[in-house]
C-alpha cells in the first residue's frame, strides 16, 4: 500500500516533455497525476489534492499563473507548494510568477535532476516524511529511511498502517485530522474502510506507542478527529 507515496500533478501541455516528467519522477518514487491544460489541472488539484504542483506557465486556454493564482486563492489549496515551470526567463518574469504565488521558478531548458532536486526541497518543507527525513515529537523519534520508530531508547513495534498513522501524526503535529481524511492519506483514496477501521488503528498505535511507558500523545478531539500533541 502506498498511500503515503509522495504525489505530484503535472501540468504540462507538451506530450513528449510531459512524458519524460512523468517518466522521472516516477523512477524517483513519486505518484504522477497529470493535466494537459489549466481548466483539467484545477478539478485534478481538487480532486487529489497532491503534494506537490509542477505547472507549466504556456498553457492553452487559462495560462498556468492564472491557474496559480487561483490555486493559492483557496484556503484549502494554498498550502500545496507549487513549481512555475516557463521558458520565460526574465528577471521580470520570475518575479511576476513568484509573487503569483509560486514558490519556486524553474526556466526551460531545465535540467530535470535540478527540477526533481527542488521538488524533493518542497516536499521537505511539507511531507519531511515523504522524502526520508527524521521526524520528532517529545520523545519520538521516527525515521522514514529506515521505517523505525523509537520512544526514549526503546525501538518499537509497530505495523504498516500504524507507521503511516504515526507518520502522518508526525508531519503536522498538533493539526486536528478527521477520520475520513486520515482514510485518504493513510488507506488510499481509491480503497473502500469503514471509518471505524480508523479508530481501532488507533487503538493499536496508542498502545505501541505507550507500551514502554509513557503519556499517550494522541488526543481525541470529540467530534472532529484526532491529533498528536
Amino acid at each position: 500500500m502506498t498511500a503515503l507515496q509522495p504525489s505530484v500533478l503535472v501540468v504540462e501541455d507538451e506530450p513528449a516533455q510531459r512524458e519524460v516528467l512523468i517518466y522521472n519522477l516516477e523512477a524517483e518514487g513519486f505518484r504522477v497525476i497529470s493535466a494537459e491544460d489549466g481548466n483539467e489541472a484545477l478539478v485534478l488539484v481538487e480532486e487529489e489534492r497532491p503534494d506537490l504542483i509542477l505547472l507549466d506557465w504556456m498553457l492553452p486556454g487559462t495560462s498556468g499563473i492564472e491557474i496559480c493564482r487561483q490555486i493559492k486563492m483557496r484556503p484549502s489549496l494554498r498550502a500545496i507548494p507549487i513549481i512555475m515551470i516557463s521558458a520565460r526567463s526574465e528577471e521580470v518574469d520570475k518575479v511576476r510568477g513568484l509573487e503569483t504565488g509560486a514558490d519556486d521558478y524553474v526556466a526551460k531548458p531545465y535540467s530535470i535532476l535540478e527540477l526533481i532536486a527542488r521538488a524533493k526541497s518542497q516536499l521537505r518543507r511539507t511531507r519531511p516524511a515523504a522524502v526520508g527525513e527524521r521526524l520528532t515529537f517529545d520523545d519520538i523519534l521516527l525515521d522514514a529511511e529506515t521505517h523505525k520508530v523509537f520512544r526514549g531508547a526503546q525501538e518499537l513495534k509497530l505495523g504498516p498502517t500504524e507507521f503511516r498513522l504515526l507518520t502522518t501524526f508526525m508531519e503536522k503535529p498538533g493539526r486536528v485530522w478527521s477520520r475520513e481524511q486520515l482514510l485518504d492519506r493513510v488507506w488510499g483514496r481509491d480503497i473502500y474502510v469503514d471509518t471505524r477501521t480508523v479508530d481501532v488503528h488507533i487503538g493499536r498505535l496508542r498502545k505501541a506507542l505507550s507500551r514502554h511507558g509513557g503519556e499517550d500523545p494522541i488526543r481525541t478531539v470529540r467530534g472532529a478527529g484526532y491529533a498528536l500533541g
